[in-house]
């Protein structure tokens, strides 16, 4: 099975290993579970408004919550909040659950949460629920031109 994420990574020559698992549950804390990985080392996808006007994605360890004021300040923006799911859905292309930061309809600045840079492989949602990508932080901030910033409460 392929995504646009994971062509995306492909066309890019970027090194990945697939994981595929069942999808019963949304969330990254399943999503751990289910694949047998830490949840610190899971990464979640999320998109927000900023300014109620432009948006960005957010990249965080699954076990950690964001700072709408520290996303907003990163971002050089007055507020930031979570966008809701239709546009979430819109702007990406993909379905919340399985929203992935590689191959997006609309490209969109990435900020990732500095917890996640400090370990060797992560997970990441590779653009449908139940398939997810390992690889390296580092390619993930290469491969989007990631800002790194500390974005958790």
């Amino acid at each position: 099975m392929t995504t646009r994420g994971i062509q995306d990574l492909n066309q890019k020559g970027i090194a990945h290993e697939l994981v595929k698992y069942d999808h019963k549950e949304k969330g990254a804390d399943f999503a751990a579970r289910a694949v047998g990985f830490a949840l610190a080392q899971t990464v979640k996808t999320l998109v927000v408004a900023l300014d109620g006007k432009h948006y960005a994605l957010v990249l965080m360890s699954g076990d950690r919550q964001v700072s709408m004021k520290k996303v907003a300040a990163a971002c050089g923006a007055k507020r930031a909040a979570m966008a809701d799911t239709a546009t979430a859905e819109r702007l990406t292309g993909y379905l919340v659950g399985g929203i992935s930061p590689f191959g997006i309809k609309r490209a969109l600045p990435v900020v990732m949460d500095a917890a996640i840079a400090v370990y060797d492989k992560v997970m990441i949602n590779a653009g449908s629920r139940g398939i997810m990508v390992k690889m390296a932080p580092a390619d993930i901030v290469r491969t989007l031109g990631a800002l790194v910033s500390d974005v958790a409460v």
